[in-house]
């Protein structure tokens, strides 16, 4: 999946900036996502956000990008899955639909698409 880097690749006035309400995850059903709190990931403009969903908290240091003309973020994550270090990296990309698409990966464990919605 071919990526341009865009300008301010840490920066504000991205449309992917803000707080996200996961709402869909390929592994885990809604009980299981919001199991201690609402499942969320958020990006902050100082290239830093943070995501939570089922037992599974990160930290996120991300990268804004374009993929096919549409604003994309790639990003590196550690933090906490039922309070074992864990770490892995995700993407996602805006849709026409105002939905964020991607995939995030756990280090040597699980993977899964999630699609969000900006609150």
């Amino acid at each position: 999946m071919p990526k341009t880097p865009t300008k301010g690749a840490r920066g504000t006035g991205s449309p992917i900036l803000g707080r996200w309400r996961i709402t869909d995850m390929e592994l885990w059903a809604r009980e299981a996502r919001d199991l201690v709190v609402p499942a969320f990931i958020e990006f902050r403009p100082d290239g830093l956000g943070q995501f939570q969903f089922v037992a599974v908290q990160g930290q996120i240091d991300y990268r804004l990008l374009e993929q096919d003309g549409k604003p994309a973020v790639e990003w590196s994550w550690q933090g906490l899955d039922e309070m074992d270090p864990c770490c892995g990296r995700g993407w996602a990309v805006l849709e026409c639909s105002g939905k964020l698409e991607g995939r995030i990966f756990s280090h040597r464990g699980d993977d899964s698409a999630l699609t969000a919605e900006k609150q």
